[in-house]
């Protein structure tokens, strides 16, 4: 026979062979414990592994020092409710029906990772906010369990008036003293930090933080440079501190019960940071989030930053596959995201799949505010370079009405400060970038601009930004119908049908203009922050 016939032979051989072993590396000998670990409003420049040095986060950094710090994790949705419902589902908020918005009603079709992981063998549960805020529904008369069962009912003394009750690390340990031994478990620690509202100057006063350490390269561009801002950041540093001490409580734990060495550990949190312009936006620092991963028994090579773009609905795929769950067969709704094992396998820093390149992003309604409780529906995708969004419907306000204090932002210092700068010429821009409406396209180059300032698509005369434009719009697009975004078929409009299930709020709009209700009624926002008159 040819030599070239045997070599051809042998080098199909030795492929079979390398196969055979990578496909074996991908199933662990036992199905690793999974902890989740979120912040509530937390962008991932504010995490210390990513080099800022006046948010101290040492057990995040010791995550991501003994597993993987992912560069480009990116939440499809940013607000609370419906990026948690793209990590349980593996899907995008478009392919989740009511589950899209903010305070829905959680579709009974949908099937989560914890309810099939709990099917196999799974000890699963919770402690903290879990999928929130909204309504599960019902199982045989009971409130569905999204996540397992909860672990609320040991308390502490917060040090703020801010900060929750919960004692969250003492939860997970009398989790784990429930555990039956022979299970693997599944549990979710879900900081209610650092969500509004804080109590003012906390850095300042319980953790000795200084104004001075808060640069003006450390305020976006969005925000005016002063001591309002800062003190208003270090207080939401303060809190971020607060989600990592409990997680570093947590890891000790296990690590003394001996469980640490085969738990996949993901730090992360689920929408950006709860100021004006970011968290309820859909823009780099909204979406941008922080994501670190260890699992000594099963990730390779670790102290690695990698570069791949992650998106939440990724994690669900993930999770079934370490577990030994044939997603076809979970009874969950196709799964769009992506296992990361092929990562977590790798020795590779930097770019591990090549076709990882971008992710792409969207809302509807987040909080209500507007006639009819109508969103604010934007669509859109991140690569290397740039983020291209189309928004839907450029007569809204984005941020919610103003008449109606712009409910879809949080009350804060640093929105007060916007808002009571707002008619003058010189600080107006501030209120434009944060609450003003826009314009149908944007285009940023988010390497040089990641406060999306600089808005390319508007640069009519660059044919440049307009070809990079118009072949985002189209891959976006594409992928979109791909996903049976109803958006793409001419039926938005469902979106803004689906009820809030805040019975009290819904129709905040109409009750508030016909009298039915008053500023106090809107918790989550400052009275100051209503306008006395519509704007245009």
């Amino acid at each position: 026979m040819n030599s070239g016939y045997h070599n051809s032979y042998f080098l199909i051989f030795i492929s079979l062979i390398t196969l055979s072993c990578n496909t074996a590396k991908r199933q662990p000998k036992k199905p690793p414990n999974i902890l989740i670990a979120i912040a509530d409003d937390a962008t991932y420049k504010h995490f210390g592994a990513y080099g800022t040095d006046w948010v101290k986060t040492p057990n995040f950094d010791k995550v991501a020092e003994q597993g993987i710090l992912f560069m480009n994790a990116y939440t499809p949705n940013a607000k609370c409710a419906p990026s948690r419902s793209c990590i349980i589902t593996g899907r995008n908020s478009w392919q989740l029906e009511a589950a899209a918005n903010h305070w829905g009603y959680f579709p009974k079709k949908f099937k989560t990772y914890p309810e099939v992981l709990k099917e196999h063998g799974y000890f699963t549960g919770y402690t903290g906010k879990g999928w929130a805020p909204g309504k599960p529904g019902t199982v045989n008369g009971h409130p569905r369990r999204l996540l397992g069962q909860p672990y609320e009912k040991i308390k502490t003394k917060p040090p703020t008036s801010g900060i929750s009750s919960t004692d969250y690390a003492a939860n997970f340990k009398a989790f784990l003293d429930d555990k039956p031994n022979d299970e693997p478990f599944c549990f979710w620690y879900g900081g209610h930090e650092p969500h509004r509202g804080y109590e003012w100057k906390s850095g300042i006063n319980k953790d000795g933080k200084k104004l001075s350490q808060i640069g003006n390269k450390d305020i976006p561009d969005f925000f005016p440079k002063n001591d309002t801002v800062r003190t208003d950041l270090l207080d939401y540093a303060y809190e971020i501190e607060y989600f990592d001490k409990h997680l570093g409580r947590m890891l000790k734990d296990l690590k003394e019960r001996g469980e640490l060495h085969n738990t996949l550990v993901l730090v992360m949190s689920d929408n950006g940071m709860p100021f004006p312009r970011i968290k309820g936006q859909e823009y780099e620092y909204s979406n941008h989030l922080p994501l670190a991963i260890m699992w000594p028994d099963g990730i390779k090579n670790p102290g690695r930053k990698v570069t791949d773009f992650v998106s939440y609905i990724d994690y669900a795929p993930t999770f079934l596959e370490l577990a030994g769950v044939d997603p076809k067969k979970s009874g969950m709704k196709p799964i769009t995201g992506k296992s990361l094992t092929d990562i977590f396998y790798s020795n590779k820093s930097g770019r591990v799949d090549s076709s990882r390149d971008h992710v792409v992003i969207g809302k509807e309604r987040h909080d209500v505010g507007r006639p009819h409780d109508w969103g604010y529906p934007i669509r859109g995708i991140i690569t290397d370079n740039y983020i291209y969004l189309h928004n839907f419907k450029t007569n809204r306000w984005p941020a919610g009405d103003p008449v109606t204090g712009y409910l879809n932002c949080d009350g804060s210092p640093t929105k007060t400060w916007i808002l009571n700068h707002r008619t003058d010429p010189e600080l107006h821009n501030y209120w434009q970038l944060s609450f003003g409406k826009r314009v149908a396209d944007e285009l940023y180059d988010i390497g040089k601009d990641p406060g999306c300032m600089i808005n390319l698509a508007a640069q009519q005369e660059n044919k440049a930004y307009q070809n990079i434009e118009a072949r985002l719009h189209q891959k976006l697009f594409d992928q979109l119908k791909d996903q049976k975004d109803p958006r793409m078929f001419g039926n938005g409009e469902v979106f803004d049908k689906y009820p809030y299930a805040d019975t009290k709020h819904q129709h905040f709009y109409q009750k508030y203009m016909n009298g039915e209700i008053d500023k106090t009624d809107a918790g989550w926002v400052n009275p100051s922050d209503f306008e006395d008159h519509k704007l245009d």
